[in-house]
């Protein structure tokens, strides 16, 4: 049976590296709420392993991806970390508007040395600005992450967003003001969980601009 740093294909160095950042979750929950305390029993299932399956559809020609709600860095932080050896190049914006967490956040990219950018604001206040990818993770309905996402979307831009069991009642719902590709993945951490991998988004016809 592989390590679980060679299932997901990272370095011995950064294994420790997240092993170090979930050591620091576990400190950092006794004075924040960053998880729930139920996920935080099971956090390197529950969220770092969550993260690190979303690796394989990061293409290696991404240069630049925007994780909307970071919260405690899942997958956004996650991703940066695992990849910080692999492509260096790869640009890392994680967006989250509580200002504990973004001060976690911080505190992560000390103990790990990733060049993340972390900004603490709205994603609607964000200047438009485009991304290969784009990732949230338990943030908002696919409707709403897709009006998020659409100012920040080029025509190659993937959106990887993780969801639950009522995933296709989500795209369904979606469908009625947006048009978009998605594949849909199963997920390696959640027997119901799906990853929605979306791109050439566009709006619907008479839908206001996002």
């Amino acid at each position: 049976m592989k390590n679980e740093n060679e299932k997901y294909d990272v370095s011995r160095e950064t294994f420790d590296l997240l092993k170090a950042y979930e050591a620091s979750l576990r400190e950092w929950q006794n004075k924040f709420n960053l998880v729930s305390n139920s996920s935080l029993e099971d956090a390197w299932n529950r969220h770092f392993l969550d993260s690190l399956q979303l690796l394989k559809y990061i293409p290696e020609t991404a240069s630049s991806l925007c994780d909307f709600g970071s919260g405690a860095g899942f997958p956004g932080m996650v991703i940066a970390v695992a990849l910080k050896e692999k492509t260096p190049y790869l640009k890392v914006v994680l967006v989250e508007s509580i200002k504990k967490k973004t001060l976690y956040l911080n505190e992560v990219k000390k103990i790990t040395g990733v060049k993340a950018e972390i900004i603490n604001d709205r994603i609607e206040n964000l200047p438009r600005q485009k991304f290969d990818v784009i990732t949230s993770r338990a943030m908002t309905s696919l409707d709403k992450l897709l009006e998020y996402s659409f100012r920040f979307c080029k025509k190659e831009t993937l959106c990887i967003f993780p969801k639950g069991k009522s995933f296709q009642a989500e795209i369904d719902e979606a469908k009625k003001k947006w048009r978009f590709d998605c594949t849909i993945e199963d997920s390696e951490q959640s027997e119901e969980g799906k990853i929605l991998i979306i791109s050439n988004l566009s709006k619907c016809k008479g839908v206001k601009n996002a």
